[in-house]
């Protein structure tokens, strides 16, 4: 990758990791606002899934948007307005419960926009065959805002109070939106950093083109298409999956094996480093098979089946453990292989449609968190029920079984709208 490209990749890297960071502040901090409050298990899983309702119905009008707009202005609005929801979590918190709810759905609604924002930009910017290495460099900054969030907060929560990640997080994000702002351009044609050599490579290596745009396709023309629904399903099964782990981690480890708040980060910090590394590995990977003659649809299939079989066995092997070094082994291989889903569902949206992606990625991204607000406030109660995380996770394993199977029987790479 040349510098602009890389300079652009970087940057959406560095906002997906304060978008990410943002939301594990509050997984950390519930910990203690729990324990001040007298929640139970199952209003804490209410608490944890509020900023998913904001974040489910700003998908499908920020993907529209996107469409419209372009990924730079439409994620730097998202940023500066979930950098301010950031700063005042603490205070609504501190004011009312009402308050902390409103506050958390401000939050979701402006989180909303990230991904496909961040889908728009890269496949503005990199040929197709780049484009799983760039979205993995970016979902690897993602997955690095767990790290980040989970090993900072109770750090700073410890040093300074529980405000403290929330005003740290939210500073950081207006330094990005300003470098933002004067470093990009929406398209590599409008950029006057961009050599002329770069900018030849970039147009030669696209398939599709932003440059001719229809009227946005029915809903009803949409869901008559089996990929689509591929697509939805995969975008459900893996939210469902992440946001349990992302949601309740530090508590399952608390729970499960009675370590305390710093330690819960650190076991709960490592699977999310690892993940990193490996989304970069599958989107390197599947750009190497393209271009090796793979056919896209034949990569998609088998990015897809390692994202959703390997953590489905992983979470059935995480209901026999008995430490928490062993615990954090497992659910490390689980949201490793969970990443290669991002070489998979994660672009297949540009590919089938390759005009109105953005629109579908809100479309399924909306079905998706409703599912991780079902599994977020699930959890919550098959634990307070049942009094053990086995049979939810037993639950979620099945559903990545499923999942994989109509995947591997419906999904094309080849264009469909």
């Amino acid at each position: 990758m040349t510098a602009e490209r890389f300079k652009v990749v970087a940057l959406v890297a560095g906002v997906m990791c304060l978008c990410n960071a943002d939301r594990v502040v509050m997984s950390v901090a519930i910990v203690p606002l729990a324990a001040e409050h007298g929640w139970d298990s199952y209003f804490l899983g209410i608490v944890q899934s509020s900023f998913l309702w904001g974040y489910m119905f700003s998908s499908v009008i920020g993907g529209a948007l996107v469409d419209k707009y372009g990924g730079k202005r439409v994620i730097g609005w998202g940023a500066a307005l979930w950098s301010l929801a950031t700063l005042l979590t603490p205070l609504a918190a501190s004011h009312s419960t009402v308050s902390l709810f409103a506050v958390r759905v401000f939050f979701g609604l402006a989180e909303g926009v990230a991904l496909p924002s961040m889908n728009n930009l890269i496949s503005r910017w990199f040929p197709s065959n780049e484009r799983a290495t760039a979205v993995g460099m970016s979902m690897g900054g993602f997955q690095l805002g767990n790290v980040v969030g989970l090993v900072v907060s109770p750090l700073a929560m410890s040093t300074i109070g529980i405000s403290g990640p929330f005003v740290l997080f939210s500073f950081l994000g207006y330094v990005w939106l300003l470098t933002w702002i004067f470093r990009v351009e929406n398209d590599p044609q409008d950029s006057t950093s961009i050599s002329k050599a770069e900018l030849r490579l970039i147009q030669a290596g696209k398939s599709d083109s932003h440059a001719i745009k229809g009227k946005l396709p029915s809903l009803a023309l949409l869901f008559s298409k089996l990929p689509t629904w591929a697509i939805v399903l995969a975008n459900v099964t893996n939210n469902w999956g992440y946001f349990v782990l992302l949601s309740w981690m530090p508590v399952y480890f608390k729970t499960v094996f009675g370590v305390n708040l710093k330690q819960a980060a650190w076991f709960s910090a490592v699977p999310w480093g690892t993940m990193a590394i490996s989304g970069y590995v599958a989107g390197a990977t599947s750009d190497y098979l393209i271009k090796s003659d793979y056919s896209i649809t034949s990569v998609r299939k088998m990015m897809q089946s390692i994202g959703f079989m390997g953590p489905g066995v992983a979470l059935l092997c995480l209901n026999y453990v008995t430490t928490p070094t062993v615990a954090a082994i497992f659910m490390t291989m689980a949201l490793s292989l969970s990443s290669f889903s991002q070489a998979g569902f994660l672009l297949n949206m540009h590919e089938i449609a390759p005009q109105y992606a953005g629109f579908l990625h809100g479309i399924s991204n909306s079905a998706g968190t409703l599912a991780a607000i079902i599994s977020t406030i699930g959890a919550g109660f098959f634990v307070q029920w049942l009094g053990s995380f086995q049979a939810f996770l037993t639950l979620t394993a099945c559903l990545y079984f499923a999942t994989t199977i109509f995947w591997n029987l419906y999904a094309t790479g080849e264009r469909v709208f």
